[in-house]
């Protein structure tokens, strides 16, 4: 029990006591590549600190899911295509995280979305995830989008979804697929997308920025 009251007394003064926003990419087991996008991150970053006055560190960090160094970030970012498993340390420590302050932003790289649930489901046992509605704050926040999550790149033909588990009616986590914003961050001779596109993704992206660090 005095275990987790500090826990949560640390993560607190992390949050509300340091002056850095900055975002970390969160190191998972299961085989999947955490590590997909390399450049993606830093391109948002870029994009952020220049268009929604952010100042966050341009290299950005990994972290693994149990570390205590997730505490240091009111945003992490999880990508990839493959298989997730987070063991029971791990789920104990990202529900500590997200239930004190934390936001977790998971961006589906096509591939990722059959593993995912079944791993949610051990950090939030008693909820299903969420659609949110287009009217969320969370595509309006910085920049204006009507209709909800953006469509970067085309796979299945199936409709961009963004779906929320929430913590005291706090979006703590936030699940985006059939979409690939990630995509859209990435260098433009990555996926060689239409600036238009990119600036889509970019801009769907420092909303996800924002509310993280302002909610």
């Amino acid at each position: 029990m005095k275990k987790t009251i500090f826990i949560y007394l640390f993560l607190a003064l992390c949050f509300q006591g340091s002056s850095a926003q900055n975002i970390a990419v969160l190191k998972y087991n299961g085989g999947g590549d955490w590590y997909a996008n390399p450049t993606s991150l830093t391109n948002l970053i870029a994009f952020c600190n220049k268009n929604i006055n952010t100042k966050i560190d341009t290299k950005y960090q990994t972290v693994n899911a149990s570390s205590v160094e997730i505490f240091e970030y009111p945003l992490l970012h999880m990508t990839g295509h493959g298989n997730v498993v987070f063991n029971t340390e791990e789920v104990d420590n990202l529900r500590t995280y997200l239930q004190s302050g934390g936001f977790l932003h998971i961006d589906d790289n096509y591939g990722l979305d059959k593993y995912l649930y079944k791993e949610m489901i051990k950090i939030f046992p008693n909820q299903k995830p969420i659609e949110l509605p287009a009217t969320h704050a969370i595509f309006n926040i910085a920049f204006p989008f009507p209709n909800g999550l953006p469509k970067i790149h085309e796979h299945d033909g199936k409709r961009p979804q963004a779906f929320g588990w929430f913590f005291n009616g706090r979006l703590v986590c936030l699940y985006t697929t059939e979409s690939d914003l990630g995509d859209g961050w990435e260098n433009p001779e990555v996926h060689h997308d239409p600036e238009t596109i990119r600036l889509k993704a970019l801009q769907m992206g420092a909303n996800i920025v924002k509310y993280a660090f302002t909610n």
